[in-house]
């Protein structure tokens, strides 16, 4: 065997790729998302070199110096038009989350038998079947999501915890953090007596 079979192959080292913060591409991406300018904010704080690179007057000029003053306008309006959509969007997200409404439903089986079902909890994102498993550990019951006749997902607690829950709510406890108790309503609903 030679000397040159006997070197060892270097090892080749993976790429580290930043990511935006604000709309998770690369940098040099950004500014075909919506947030393009959260998106420089973030860039500049964050990797000073990086903002220079990409978004320095004369990185600009080098970009755009193809392009005529009517192409610019477009390009500038265009940015803004679409940031302009983006915020939108985010403010009638929030809005529809805050008008949004957690209905806590005690519901008779039987006589003495009772079970809890909560309902509108994904409006605010939080993992059902996590806060059911939460649930279930923390009133020793059983706790299920299921469908309700509306066809939407609710939890399904078995025994009279609606109080209970109630207070987890507003304490934020686990996974029903971020339900504000303003927006939580509690119903009951008592069995219907046969007619006789």
């Amino acid at each position: 065997m030679s000397s040159s079979d006997q070197q060892e192959p270097q090892a080749v080292r993976p790429i580290e790729v930043l990511y935006c913060q604000i709309c998770t591409f690369p940098p040099e991406y950004c500014e075909f998302g919506s947030s393009l300018t959260r998106c420089k904010e973030w860039l500049q704080g964050a990797r000073p070199q990086l903002f220079e690179k990409y978004y320095s007057d004369e990185a600009l000029q080098s970009k755009i110096g193809t392009l005529s003053l009517e192409a610019q306008a477009k390009l500038e309006k265009d940015t803004a038009k679409k940031e302009a959509k983006a915020e939108a969007k985010a403010d009638a997200a929030l809005k529809k989350k805050m008008a949004s409404q957690v209905s806590i439903k005690r519901i008779e089986r039987n006589k003495r038998k009772h079970v809890t079902a909560i309902h509108g909890l994904e409006a605010f994102d939080i993992d059902l079947k996590k806060a059911a498993k939460f649930l279930a550990q923390k009133f020793a019951t059983g706790a299920s999501v299921t469908k309700n006749a509306q066809g939407q997902d609710e939890i399904v607690v078995q025994g009279d915890v609606s109080d209970d829950v109630l207070e987890l709510m507003e304490g934020g406890a686990g996974p029903l953090k971020g339900v504000p108790a303003d927006n939580v309503v509690i119903i009951e609903e008592k069995k219907k007596k046969a007619s006789e």
